[in-house]
């Protein structure tokens, strides 16, 4: 809705960029905060987790000796929370737009937006981060009612919940946009993608339990 949010001089400040800045600062004390909470080390998440991705957190865990999977559970709620504010990011840029609707809630976007001027659209980029707060919450949530009182779930749990979540979410959420997004065969990219994303996370679970038995 808004490219341009303000401006410094000749400094532009853009509406994405702003929100994924704000979404990976509150990402980051949100995870410090509970890496003490849960007697692990804040500087991990700082140069493991967050700033550098799962792959680079692996890797990071591998080399510092330290146990991956709790890194892993504890970075993907702020994971959610980070994607959430870039999906307003993405409303602000009008990209990611959703299909035309008639509907009192439909977004109307101006001509200076990546989204088609002049019509009234689902906001898909609105119902995204609001998925995407939902699971940052559900997933802490579940951590503060289970994992930090060693109920049922166990290590790399919450870690597979996310991609459960946002699997099926983004899966979803691909039937009410417009945006062109590729395809394969009658999925869109995005959605092909979910269904290994969903995957993933039915199959690191199912492990975590056979490897945990097998101890």
């Amino acid at each position: 809705m808004k490219i341009d949010l303000f401006q410094i001089g000749n400094f532009h400040v853009h509406g994405y960029g702003f929100m994924i800045g704000i979404g990976f600062l509150l990402a980051l004390a949100l995870g410090c905060m509970r890496a003490k909470k849960l007697g692990l080390k804040d500087e991990s998440v700082i140069y493991g987790g967050i700033i550098a991705g799962v792959l680079a957190a692996w890797i990071y865990c591998k080399v510092k000796k330290l146990v991956f999977l709790e890194y892993f559970d504890l970075i993907m709620p702020e994971v959610a929370l980070a994607q959430g504010f870039g999906r307003i990011g993405c409303f602000l840029a009008g990209c990611c737009y959703g299909r035309e609707t008639t509907a009192a809630w439909g977004i109307t976007f101006p001509a200076d937006s990546m989204a088609p001027a002049g019509i009234k659209l689902i906001p898909t980029q609105l119902l995204s981060a609001a998925g995407d707060f939902l699971i940052a919450a559900i997933l802490i949530w579940i951590a503060h009612r289970f994992l930090y009182q060693q109920k049922k779930l166990i290590t790399g749990d919450i870690g597979s919940i996310y991609l459960l979540l946002y699997g099926i979410g983004r899966f979803l959420i691909e039937f009410l946009r417009n945006d062109y997004r590729g395809a394969v065969g009658f999925l869109s990219t995005s959605q092909f993608i979910s269904v290994f994303i969903v995957a993933l996370g039915i199959t690191l679970m199912v492990y975590h339990r056979k490897k945990k038995r097998v101890k």
